[in-house]
């Protein structure tokens, strides 16, 4: 049973975004594969090591550069790699379009993505993926079991946690606490190299995006270090000690 995990690639949380004529500029940043969706890949590969007839295939749908991001998931384990060359990130409904069809085209009947989309701030992806075929789907899982093609496991709601048991097809959105992503070896990522990854045009899929980005900027926020600004760091270390020992009283 093959299993698909979806990649994205996006900012390194520590990078400052840039503008450049209008629109992000990212050209100078380090760019990773999203969080969220290292543990849809971890998932998927822990199911496929419980079953070694499961095939773990990891998709991207993406600007060419988003091959760094399958790479990293064949280095991690990933059987091989598709890429869904676009000429810049498409909208999350668009996306979809694109994820659901290969699902149905390399006969997946589990996938995996991330709960929530790092650039775009979007939760949709899953749940769009899920509406377009027609399969269950759970979302913000944070622990899964997979036999005889049923899922068991928990997932967060808003007043808390709720457990559940469904039936494979499904589509099943990943948050930190599922797993522990593993890390590329040295002899992962010599094996990555020689994995397939092949790469689609966008017109293979007969998607055509609803949403025209027409520009873009950055907030920027303020931060405030009371402790420090205009301190030397010495002095501002002895009164945040004053102030827990006095205040606080946390210190005796």
């Amino acid at each position: 049973m093959p299993i698909l995990t979806v990649v994205r690639q996006v900012p390194d949380a520590e990078s400052t975004i840039m503008i450049s004529g209008g629109f992000v500029d990212l050209s100078g940043n380090k760019l990773v594969m999203d969080t969220m969706d290292e543990y849809g890949v971890e998932q998927a590969l822990r199911l496929r090591d419980a079953d070694p007839e499961q095939q773990v295939i990891a998709l991207a749908v993406g600007p060419a550069r988003c091959e760094e991001a399958l790479r990293s998931a064949l280095a991690m384990g990933a059987d091989r790699a598709i890429l869904v060359e676009t000429p810049e990130t498409l909208d999350v409904i668009a996306t979809s379009a694109v994820v659901a069809k290969v699902a149905q085209a390399e006969a997946i009947d589990l996938l995996f993505c991330g709960g929530q989309q790092a650039d775009w701030d979007s939760h949709g992806l899953g749940p769009a993926v899920a509406e377009r075929l027609g399969w269950a789907q759970v979302t913000w899982t944070n622990a899964l079991t997979l036999a005889n093609r049923q899922l068991t496991g928990k997932h967060d709601v808003e007043s808390g946690s709720e457990s559940f048991e469904i039936a494979l097809p499904a589509v099943v959105t990943t948050q930190q606490g599922l797993n522990e992503p593993r890390y590329p070896t040295l002899l992962g990522l010599r094996k990555a190299s020689k994995k397939e990854l092949r790469k689609d045009p966008l017109s293979a899929y007969a998607v055509t995006p609803q949403v025209k980005l027409l520009g873009a900027e950055v907030q920027l926020l303020e931060r405030r270090r009371a402790m420090l600004d205009g301190r030397d760091p010495e002095v501002a270390a002895a009164a945040l000690v004053d102030k827990l020992r006095r205040e606080a009283k946390v210190i005796a």
